[in-house]
């Protein structure tokens, strides 16, 4: 694996712990696909550092058991502005 994607998943794994994105945000903030965000995390930080990726694994699955009640905060909120 080349170095600079070693670091880039390092850096994303660091993001999502630091501030509990997604990984549609962690996408935007490194300007890369959601694809190679979940990748990064989930493939190449366990070989790079499991502890590292443990930790990110977790995060990652809170954030997907939650997604659902994102999802409909969105849709409210879309339809209360609609409304005004």
């Amino acid at each position: 694996m080349k170095d600079y994607i070693e670091e880039r998943a390092v850096k994303i794994a660091s993001y999502i712990i630091e501030t509990g994105a997604t990984v549609r945000q962690a996408a935007k903030k490194f300007g890369i696909s959601k694809s190679t965000v979940h990748k990064d995390c989930s493939e190449r930080l366990a070989e790079i550092n499991p502890g590292l990726a443990a930790e990110v694994r977790r995060i990652l699955d809170v954030n997907k058991a939650e997604r659902h009640i994102r999802g409909g905060l969105a849709t409210r909120e879309k339809y209360l502005h609609r409304a005004l």
